[in-house]
């Protein structure tokens, strides 16, 4: 999933256990679907929470 505002999509990262050994761990971003409003029309879109909370969309009612 991605971001339709900012992009924001999973990364990869390493898992470091005590002993140092590395195994590749994903955290993904909390991206919620929401009801927006663009250009008079209401949409569905993957948005990440950031975004929301900022207020760079607009919610349909």
């Amino acid at each position: 999933m991605k971001c339709s505002v900012c992009g924001k999509k999973r990364s990869i990262r390493n898992k470091v256990s005590h002993s140092n050994i590395k195994s590749k761990s994903r955290q993904n971003p909390n991206i919620q679907r929401v009801r927006v409003m663009e250009e008079g029309t209401v949409k569905r879109v993957h948005v990440c929470t950031r975004c929301i909370r900022s207020g760079k969309i607009v919610k349909a009612a």
